[in-house]
């Protein structure tokens, strides 16, 4: 079994900043690809930011300049800050993890939870 649990939203104000952390746990061997997601009422999950098992991050146009991805690979786990957050980056927050829990198995999906982020003054 593996889980991924974010943590880390809130509310916070435009132009605030805040830091999501997810943590992957259970029966891991290795993380591929990392990403994080976003829903916001009424409309379609969206990619936010990727990040390869190397480092490597693309984000979403939207969010380019404000937003900024990493992980630590040894704790598995992948951080999103957030920075001059605007009322439309209202979303709940998902992570998502590709990988594998045997040396031999096949790349899975995983989703977190979600965590709730809500911009507003």
């Amino acid at each position: 079994q593996v889980q991924l649990v974010e943590s880390g939203g809130g509310l916070v104000q435009p132009g605030g900043s805040l830091r999501l952390s997810c943590v992957a746990s259970g029966r891991i061997f290795s993380i591929s690809t990392m990403a994080w997601y976003r829903q916001a009422p009424g409309k379609q999950r969206e990619l936010v930011a990727t990040i390869s098992s190397g480092g490597d991050t693309n984000f979403a146009d939207s969010v380019k300049g404000r937003f900024t991805s990493s992980r630590d690979n040894a704790k598995d786990t992948v951080y999103l800050k957030m920075d001059s957050l605007k009322p439309e980056d209202t979303a709940v927050y998902y992570c998502f993890a590709s990988l594998k829990s045997t040396p031999s198995s096949w790349l899975k999906d995983y989703w977190g939870q979600g965590t709730q982020v809500t911009v507003s003054s």
